[in-house]
């Protein structure tokens, strides 16, 4: 009788433990889950900025290929701007194998509307500075556009990421204000 009394009390805590277990096994389920969806989200965040960078290396050198050999300063600067996305592409490739996801390797939609745009005004103008530059800043625009997306993003952004974001997209401004400027001094002479 003596060993049915104490069996009892074990048997409720062997229940009371197995319970707190599933409890235990659901909530951390439930907290991987979360954390895979959150990775998955920032992955697409950086792959998007993946992209653009991939649009810039297309469309400088795109704009290489349309400028006169003469315009020496315009190769020297969009040779250092498709380097400098593909110094952000490298960046930004780390944070993504870190998270454990996939690095994209294509360019985006608007970037090819992009490479088509800068193609059909090539035709109509010709390779000329102006329509050069104007393409440019036409992609740098969507270049800045991508990157205030990214860091209005819903996807949880850690703060090491965010400010890798605001860093590039610092740079990408400083681009797309030298474009600018050349855009401007260019038509002021002519």
């Amino acid at each position: 009788m003596a060993s049915t009394a104490c069996k009892a009390p074990f048997k409720k805590v062997a229940q009371h433990l197995k319970a707190m277990q599933l409890f235990k096994n659901k909530t951390c389920h439930k907290l991987t889950l979360t954390l895979m969806e959150t990775n998955e989200n920032l992955v697409e965040v950086l792959n998007d900025l993946i992209r653009i960078n991939n649009d810039r290396i297309d469309g400088y050198e795109k704009a290489l290929a349309e400028v006169e050999d003469i315009d020496v300063d315009l190769r020297g600067i969009f040779q250092k701007m498709a380097n400098e996305s593909r110094e952000n592409i490298n960046e930004l490739s780390a944070e993504i194998r870190n998270l454990g996801g996939e690095v994209a390797t294509g360019t985006t939609a608007s970037g090819k509307i992009y490479r088509v745009w800068m193609d059909i005004k090539a035709t109509f103008t010709g390779h000329d500075r102006t329509s050069v530059l104007e393409s440019c800043e036409y992609g740098e625009d969507a270049a800045q556009e991508a990157y205030d997306d990214a860091l209005a993003t819903d996807a949880d952004l850690p703060v090491d990421i965010r400010q890798i974001i605001a860093n590039q997209k610092a740079e990408l401004l400083e681009s797309h204000n030298l474009i600018k400027k050349y855009r401007d001094l260019h038509q002021a002479v002519n």
